[in-house]
């Protein structure tokens, strides 16, 4: 069942609306504005429901906030060294805004911009969200149609679909940045996580890939086999913030991670196309800004998983290929499935 309202919230002269998506005792509630997830409601091992994904009760927060919640970040997200790339013999220049670098494309990310919702069914299980992106918006060549689909199932599966086409070769990495807490609120460091990625891509002091990619094996990054969060967050910095490299696989929409927290029974698996995900464990939820329910968050109280090409590929010949040209359509799928023991 999808149902929606208008919210009395506005942007640039577009007023925000708000999607829910409702099937079995699954929940999910998502904003126009970025085509963001605000709320996913899921089951705990005696049925009661918990919105298991970090957020703002007003969403124009979202605009000021620099903790990107739940947000469709395009048209690169992650980062990109100095901001620049070459591409066909000509060099592009986005804004900085990390350290000197270009993060998920900064003021012009997708995440901030009121998206049009396409027409729906409303007995369907799932709603579109399009967004036209203008040559040389943040930097990037070629005028780009986005759309993201979202579809929630009976069974606890969000699928996100992303297309995107474009009329001039350009650089592409679309990903969701829903901050998940199985436990609804506290630290995540309990919550236990298994992920068959058996290599990381290897980044400096400023979070930028060197170009070498490591095995994790023996490393605090080896979530081989199920362990804490928390286990070794301790030995890299102020926590996990690193594209994992999932390995060659005959069925690519298989779970390559599980995510479980012991005391609410609730379980994720994550399922993606692409060929990375960075992880990212909350390191900068500073409880400086009010969230729903009247929660601040504080470090380490939520978990990225931003299934996407890896960080700064456009300067790396050894990295998957993010170019899109005219003749192709980009499109990815990602499916965060959900399940109690």
């Amino acid at each position: 069942m999808v149902t929606s309202k208008l919210l009395p919230d506005s942007l640039e002269g577009k007023q925000i609306e708000e999607i829910t998506l409702s099937a079995g005792n699954y929940q999910a509630v998502l904003l126009s504005l970025g085509a963001i997830l605000k709320s996913l409601f899921v089951p705990d091992r005696t049925g009661r429901q918990g919105d298991v994904v970090l957020g703002f009760p007003e969403p124009l927060t979202n605009c000021t906030s620099l903790l990107h919640f739940g947000q469709t970040v395009g048209r690169f997200a992650n980062r990109i060294a100095h901001g620049t790339f070459e591409l066909d013999g000509q060099r592009y220049q986005m804004e900085l805004n990390n350290n000197g670098n270009a993060l998920h494309n900064g003021k012009s990310n997708f995440g901030t911009k009121v998206w049009t919702v396409n027409p729906f069914e409303a007995k369907g299980s799932s709603v579109s969200f399009s967004y036209f992106s203008p040559d040389g918006e943040g930097g990037m060549p070629g005028n780009l149609n986005v759309e993201v689909t979202y579809t929630l199932t009976e069974e606890g599966q969000l699928r996100i679909d992303y297309l995107a086409r474009t009329d001039k070769r350009t650089i592409i990495n679309l990903t969701n940045h829903s901050y998940f807490n199985l436990a609804e609120s506290g630290t995540i460091c309990d919550e236990e996580l298994q992920m068959d990625c058996p290599q990381v891509v290897e980044v400096d002091d400023k979070l930028i890939p060197t170009g070498r990619i490591l095995d994790v094996a023996g490393t605090p990054f080896d979530f081989l086999t199920k362990k804490s969060i928390g286990r070794d967050i301790e030995h890299v910095g102020m926590g996990y913030d690193h594209c994992f490299v999932l390995p060659p696989r005959k069925d690519l929409l298989s779970p390559f991670a599980c995510l479980c927290d012991p005391k609410s029974g609730r379980c994720m698996t994550v399922a993606t196309t692409l060929p990375g995900v960075q992880v990212y464990s909350g390191n900068f939820l500073l409880g400086k800004e009010e969230g729903k329910y009247g929660l601040y968050y504080n470090r380490h109280e939520g978990i990225c998983f931003e299934t996407q090409f890896f960080p700064d590929s456009p300067n790396h010949e050894n990295f998957p290929s993010c170019v899109l040209s005219p003749d192709k359509e980009f499109r990815s799928t990602t499916i965060y499935a959900f399940f109690v023991r």
